[in-house]
């Protein structure tokens, strides 16, 4: 079932962290937080792309305040950005204690991925057209982030040589 064109840019997922999730301080593992993250992150670029797309860069990932287990946890993943073939998602993690009312933003990241076909070559992908003044925000931020990543890119280039 494919979703509405307006609505191919957006995945929204819900649940509830479990024990399981736990770190040793109590609160949610940050490894977990990224994991869905990336979950998320993909289905929305997988969405957007309708291709398999691969994850090229996960950046700058704020953890603002711990997440409880036991808490409803909402993650959002929206295209900000959309270059030849690649695809800018950017999600951000709520949660909330079911005693209180609304969530609470508790993590962002902006995380690249890149649209490739059946032989991991990548393939172009349809461009996405920010509307709304807040849309046409997050496309400057992610054009900001890409700059500072060409930046962290080149500065890096003498720690991958072996």
């Amino acid at each position: 079932m494919h979703k509405p064109m307006e609505d191919q840019h957006k995945t929204t997922f819900q649940f509830i962290s479990e024990p399981t999730d736990v770190n040793f301080g109590g609160k949610v593992h940050g490894g977990v937080v990224m994991k869905w993250i990336d979950q998320t992150a993909y289905t929305c670029a997988r969405t957007w792309a309708e291709t398999y797309c691969v994850t090229v860069y996960v950046g700058g990932i704020r953890f603002y305040k711990p997440i409880n287990i036991g808490d409803v946890i909402k993650i959002d993943a929206y295209v900000i950005y959309t270059g030849k073939t690649s695809i800018h998602i950017a999600v951000d993690v709520y949660s909330k204690n079911f005693e209180k009312e609304g969530f609470e933003k508790k993590t962002h990241c902006v995380i690249v991925f890149v649209s490739v076909d059946e032989h991991g070559k990548p393939v172009p992908v349809k461009p996405w057209k920010p509307d709304t003044e807040k849309e046409k925000q997050l496309a400057v931020y992610a054009e900001k982030l890409k700059a500072l990543r060409q930046q962290i890119s080149e500065e890096m280039e003498p720690f991958f040589k072996t």
